[in-house]
C-alpha cells in the first residue's frame, strides 16, 4: 500500500492560515474541552506528561558535548492523540538553544508531525515555530475571555519576545478595550521591547498608550491583564511580588514566573491547563535534589507548581485550584467578581500542537498548498 504525506514549510503554513488569530483562539476553546471530557491521551502512565526531555548537564569532559549553557537549553519530543472533530495523533519535537541567535536563528526550531490514528502512517510533516507560537499565546488569550475582567483596559507584556507578540494579537482579539499596552524587556532599551512597541504602533491604533518599564514592579502595577512570556537565565530571574497586582487583575503565566512567599497565592483564585502535569513538574524537581550540579539552590519558577505546592503542603484544597478545561465547559465558574486576582497557569500541551496543527493541514489539503512526498509505494519489509 502506497503512504503520501504532506509537507509544508513555514510559507506553507502561513498561506493556510497559522497566523489566523481568531481561529486559533476558538481552536484552543475546543482542544480545552476536549481535554475536560478526557478525549485526548498525552505521554506517560497518567496521561500527562508534558513530553520527554533531554536535559544536558553543567559540564562534562567529552569534547563537544553538549552543555546546559544558557535559558531554555533542551530537546524536547511531545506526542499525543486529540479525539473530538480532530480525532489525530502526532508529535512536536523542539531543539531549543539561545546561542541560535548568533546564528541568525530562532531560540527553538520546532516540526509537528500528524499521524493516522489507526495505523501510524505520517499524514503531514509542517514547520512549527509559527504553530506553537501562535496556539501558545492564544491559550492565555482564550482564558482571559473567561478570567479577565471583559472592560479591561491596560495590558502589560513581560517578556516581548514571539510568545507574547502573538499573545498580543489575541488578547486584543477577545478584550476590544484595550488601550493601554505595557511592555517589559530585559531594559527600557531592548530590541525585543522596541519591535513590540512598533508593532503595536502599527497594527493597533486604538492603543493610545505605550510605556517600556523599567521595572517587573512598574509593568505589574495597575495592569488589568498581565501577560507573562519570559525567557531567562536562573541567575537573571526576578521574583514577582503578588501585593503588586491591583484588584481585579489577570495574570497568566507562560514562562518564568518566580514567586517565593508561596502563600501570597491564597488570597487569589487559581487556574491551571493541567494541574496534573505541574504535580509531575513537582516530582521530577524534588527528585533532582536541592541544589544543581554547581552547588546551587534550585527553585521552580513555574506558577502551576506553587499551586500544587500548596495543596501538597496543606495550605489549600484541591478544588481551591480551578481547572481552566471545567471553565470552558461550564463546570466551574471563572471570573465571579471585579475585584478578584486570578493567576492563570499555562504550560501549553501538545494536544494544542495537534489541533492547530490539524486545523492548518486541513486548509493546505483544500487550498494544494504543500508538497506531497511519498513515504513507499510498497513497503520494503512487511
Amino acid at each position: 500500500m502506497s503512504i503520501d504525506f504532506l509537507y509544508l514549510n513555514e510559507k506553507d503554513m502561513i498561506a493556510a492560515g497559522v497566523m489566523d488569530v481568531a481561529g486559533c483562539v476558538e481552536a484552543m476553546r475546543e482542544t480545552m474541552s476536549l481535554f475536560g471530557k478526557k478525549d485526548f491521551l498525552l505521554g506517560g502512565p497518567k496521561a500527562d506528561e508534558h513530553g520527554l526531555q533531554i536535559n544536558f548537564p553543567a559540564t562534562s569532559d567529552i569534547e563537544g558535548f553538549p552543555l546546559d549553557d544558557g535559558p531554555d537549553r533542551r530537546f524536547n519530543a511531545m506526542p499525543a492523540y486529540l479525539g473530538g472533530k480532530y480525532h489525530i495523533a502526532g508529535q512536536k519535537f523542539y531543539g531549543s538553544n539561545n546561542h541560535n541567535l548568533q546564528k541568525g536563528l530562532p531560540r527553538s526550531i520546532l516540526m509537528v508531525t500528524l499521524n493516522d490514528v489507526d495505523t501510524g502512517a505520517p499524514l503531514a510533516y509542517m514547520s512549527a515555530n509559527l504553530l506553537s507560537a501562535m496556539r501558545t499565546g492564544a491559550m492565555p488569550a482564550m482564558a482571559a475571555s473567561y478570567l479577565a475582567r471583559k472592560d479591561s483596559k491596560v495590558l502589560s507584556l513581560i517578556g516581548p519576545g514571539v510568545i507574547n507578540k502573538c499573545a498580543f494579537q489575541c488578547y486584543m482579539e477577545v478584550l476590544p478595550e484595550i488601550d493601554t499596552l505595557k511592555i517589559r524587556g530585559s531594559s527600557v532599551h531592548s530590541k525585543s521591547a522596541l519591535h513590540m512597541k512598533k508593532f503595536a504602533e502599527e497594527n493597533y491604533p486604538q492603543i493610545k498608550n505605550i510605556i517600556i518599564c523599567d521595572s517587573l514592579e512598574e509593568a505589574c502595577r495597575d495592569s488589568d491583564v498581565v501577560s507573562e512570556a519570559m525567557s531567562v537565565t536562573k541567575q537573571d530571574m526576578e521574583e514577582f511580588k503578588l501585593e503588586w497586582f491591583k484588584k481585579g487583575a489577570a495574570v497568566f503565566s507562560m514562562g518564568s514566573f518566580l514567586v517565593r512567599d508561596h502563600e501570597s497565592y491564597l488570597g487569589t483564585t487559581m487556574v491551571a491547563d493541567n494541574y496534573g502535569m505541574y504535580e509531575k513538574y513537582l516530582k521530577n524537581f524534588i527528585a533532582r535534589g536541592p541544589v544543581d550540579e554547581l552547588g546551587r539552590k534550585r527553585e521552580w519558577s513555574i506558577m502551576g507548581i506553587d499551586f500544587v505546592y500548596l495543596v501538597n503542603e496543606k495550605k489549600t484544597e484541591r478544588k481551591k485550584v480551578l481547572n481552566l478545561c471545567d471553565i470552558v465547559n461550564g463546570i466551574s465558574d471563572g471570573r465571579t467578581s471585579d475585584d478578584e486576582i486570578v493567576m492563570c497557569s499555562i504550560g501549553g500541551m501538545p494536544i494544542e500542537d495537534l489541533a492547530w496543527g490539524y486545523e492548518c493541514y486541513k486548509k493546505a489539503e483544500e487550498k494544494g498548498i504543500g508538497t506531497k512526498l511519498n513515504l513507499w509505494d510498497e513497503p520494503y519489509y512487511i
